[in-house]
């Protein structure tokens, strides 16, 4: 869907030989990749290399190489479309919720919900590169895969959840011991009525003289039926609502299950007119021609030092200006405007969290032709009480969910890379429903499918179809485009003009990764 006129991605192919560092098992050698430098690239052309399991960090593109690498890393979608938020996270929600409309949550609730509570540090990729690049190799390191500080509350969340439930067991429990300590054993005389029975001491056992306790559920759900009976054009006093329509009506109400509240119900809430904090969210072009960029760029760039020093522990040489520029800034991606595209474009944006006028948290995105794609999260670390890991997530979805309206085709929500094999990486399944890409065959697998594989296997393919193939493979390697002493040319060319050894098992190892189409369109830059 190249917009007409756009000039064509060129990319540096480095194939991938050598081994780094892992930021997830931090084994020393074991992470594998194939890599590339992406010039320029069309947002189709990053569209379907990332259906092909590519990831961009800065404009260093690449590709874990999964039957190999230490901790494979699987390409994760949601659909955003059927996107049901759990439990734990319309408690996120909730609690944003609270602190804008009433205030400052507790300290309290600061220090149960630590952000990164089950992220070690962050995940930097210690690419290793190949010397025929033409850019230096300082600026081709990237700095981290994506959003590895989403994890936050979710296992916290489980936890209170079940410490709920065994409450409500206990209880339960107890009161059934109650009630079975007053029901005659069978084959028992009934001497009941002769037994006097004492009152319990004060604070102990049940007072025998009150009614049961209810149920805090039970009271609730009678309050709501009898609210919905006041709202009927015939109240339960009405002569003409008879006895049997009075029981019908009531059954109808229990009945009608609740319709779940969407995401959008549950963000865009209306805050009170004196409430103590406004958050504004803006998406910004990642362009220095762009005034709301080039203006906020000081703010943004001291917030990104600020939470990688507090959360990853960089030091400020590592998270300066010119670095906070080359991950987060620099893209290959071209802008594109499209007439049937959403009204801001394609290309590389930030969404900036302004609450009450500063800037707390950058969500770095790509908006794609079939999805927005999550590319990293920074935030004011003192506002970790927020969650804004997984409430950036929400409004993610939310706001890919909005893209769709005008955007027919644009309908997921790229999470980056699920890695099973690294227990505190596995949050993001929790966002349903969602897909694995298969690493062989390159077809999405609903992820209830691909658990019980992983859980085997570290590295699995998902297609369980034993015929079924790549059917994006390369076919045809003289259709590769080349871009050879600035003139474009197919391999089938440039094999027969270029001089010295020949690079064909390089060629031809690119193509196998990229796909036939998105060879016959990328320029491959050969020196």
């Amino acid at each position: 869907m190249a917009a007409a006129g756009s000039s064509p991605s060129i990319v540096e192919y480095f194939g991938g030989e050598d081994g780094y560092r892992c930021g997830y098992c931090k084994n020393d050698t074991g992470n594998l990749s194939h890599g590339m430098w992406a010039h320029s690239m069309t947002v189709q052309d990053y569209q379907d290399l990332i259906d092909r399991g590519w990831r961009r960090s800065g404009k260093y593109v690449y590709k874990p190489i999964m039957n190999q690498t230490c901790c494979p890393q699987y390409t994760i979608r949601c659909q955003a479309l059927h996107f049901q938020t759990s439990k734990s996270q319309k408690k996120v929600l909730k609690k944003m919720l609270k602190f804008l409309s009433k205030g400052d949550l507790s300290k309290a609730a600061s220090e149960e919900e630590p952000m990164d509570s089950h992220i070690e540090d962050a995940v930097v990729c210690d690419f290793a590169y190949k010397s025929e690049s033409c850019v230096s190799q300082s600026e081709l390191t990237p700095l981290s895969v994506d959003h590895t500080e989403r994890v936050e509350n979710e296992d916290k969340d489980s936890k209170e959840i079940k410490e709920e439930v065994k409450e409500q067991e206990v209880e339960s429990e107890s009161r059934q011991i109650c009630a079975d300590r007053d029901t005659p054993v069978p084959g028992e005389s009934s001497h009941s009525s002769k037994i006097v029975r004492a009152l319990p001491k004060p604070g102990k056992g049940a007072d025998q003289s009150k009614p049961p306790c209810r149920k805090a559920k039970d009271i609730r759900k009678e309050r709501k039926l009898q609210k919905l009976l006041q709202k009927q054009p015939c109240t339960l006093e009405d002569p003409q609502l008879q006895g049997g329509d009075q029981v019908s009506l009531s059954q109808n109400s229990k009945s009608k299950p609740n319709q779940p509240k969407t995401v959008e119900d549950l963000i865009f809430v209306s805050l009170p007119d004196d409430a103590p904090h406004k958050l504004e969210v803006r998406l910004v072009p990642v362009s220095f021609e762009d005034p709301q960029f080039k203006s906020s760029f000081n703010q943004s760039a001291s917030l990104f030092a600020k939470y990688q020093m507090a959360i990853h522990k960089d030091t400020s040489s590592e998270c300066g200006e010119n670095e906070f520029t080359r991950f987060l800034c620099d893209s290959p991606l071209e802008a594109e405007n499209a007439a049937d595209g959403p009204d801001c474009g394609y290309g590389s944006f930030h969404q900036q969290y302004w609450l009450d006028g500063k800037i707390i948290a950058v969500g770095v995105i790509d908006i794609l032709p079939y999805c927005v794609s999550s590319v990293y999260l920074y935030y004011d670390p003192e506002y970790s009480f927020l969650s804004l890991g997984v409430y950036s997530a929400l409004r993610e979805i939310a706001f890919t969910r909005q893209l769709h309206e005008k955007a027919p085709d644009l309908c997921f929500y790229y999470m980056g890379f699920y890695i099973h094999s690294c227990p505190k990486m596995r949050y993001k399944g929790q966002y349903k429903p969602s897909d694995l890409l298969c690493p062989e065959t390159y077809v999405w697998t609903p992820i209830e499918q691909c658990l019980p594989l992983l859980e085997h296997s570290k590295y699995s393919r998902f297609n369980q179809d034993v015929k079924a193939v790549d059917e994006g493979r390369i076919k045809e390697l003289g259709r590769v485009r080349v871009l050879h002493k600035r003139t474009v040319m197919p391999y089938s060319v440039y094999k027969k003009r270029r001089k010295g050894p020949s690079d064909e098992a390089s060629v031809q190892q690119y193509a196998s990764l990229v796909g036939q189409t998105c060879s016959e369109r990328m320029l491959l830059f050969r020196s």
